[in-house]
């Protein structure tokens, strides 16, 4: 099955008004692409970047996190609704970064996959391991577990409407990256063990790699059968450099 790739930008907690026009700007110079682009800016600047990329069809927009909450008294938190509003249509759940700094355990990503759809959003759901967990040799086993998890909660025929992105936590602003065939090596464990439920949905399901992708190591990322594209973090803050990824997927 041919997959359609898709590079998400995650602009994280960076950004003001006057950059984020400035980038989107710059995004708006794509040449034609097979790939989808998402983006995914900061909360306050969903209605913006929304505005600014509404014209035309070439970007998408996601958000960097949601509630398990559909509303009420959960002060600092952004529900599911709220974000439809905006015209979101993905979500990022269960980044490494909100797992390690924010405590979120893998029933609260679950919690959040099944919020998500509900809303008739698509969840970016985040996994990948530590690097003493892949020291232990134990990255299939934390992907498995992190998957299975939210299987649990939403069940197998859920991920035609899920995207996976894989994402070492040990390779997440750090400069280094796994090998392009570490990446289809954990790519194709991750599809192999969603096909032993169901074999349509893993031929399906889009599977992202991220991990300090760069320009000039993306184009062999891609050619990997299992890795459907990527999800980027900081050269996502530079226009042509993300633009030039975007370019290595198609």
């Amino acid at each position: 099955m041919i997959r359609q790739k898709i590079v998400a930008g995650n602009w994280k907690m960076n950004g003001s008004e006057a950059s984020i026009s400035d980038l989107v700007s710059g995004l708006l110079e794509i040449s034609e692409s097979s790939a989808e682009v998402v983006v995914t800016p900061p909360f306050p600047y969903l209605s913006q970047v929304a505005e600014l990329i509404a014209p035309r069809n070439e970007l998408v927009l996601a958000a960097q996190n949601l509630s398990q909450y559909e509303k009420g008294a959960y002060t600092g938190e952004v529900s599911a609704a709220m974000l439809t509003d905006f015209k979101v249509t993905y979500v990022l759940i269960g980044h490494s970064e909100r797992r390690s700094l924010y405590g979120e355990t893998d029933e609260v990503v679950a919690e959040k996959v099944k919020v998500a759809l509900s809303a008739g959003l698509k969840p970016i759901l985040c996994i990948g391991e530590t690097l003493e967990e892949r020291e232990a040799e134990q990255t299939l086993l934390v992907c498995e577990r992190q998957v299975a998890a939210v299987i649990d909660a939403v069940g197998i025929q859920a991920f035609e409407n899920i995207v996976i992105a894989y994402e070492p936590v040990w390779a997440i602003g750090t400069g280094l990256s796994a090998s392009a065939q570490q990446a289809q090596d954990v790519h194709q464990a991750i599809r192999a063990n969603l096909a032993s439920l169901s074999t349509p949905v893993s031929e399906k399901v889009q599977i992202l790699y991220g991990g300090s992708v760069k320009a000039s190591t993306s184009a062999e990322l891609f050619t990997m059968p299992d890795v459907d594209g990527a999800l980027v973090g900081g050269a996502s803050l530079d226009a042509k450099e993300f633009l030039d990824i975007v370019k290595a997927a198609g």
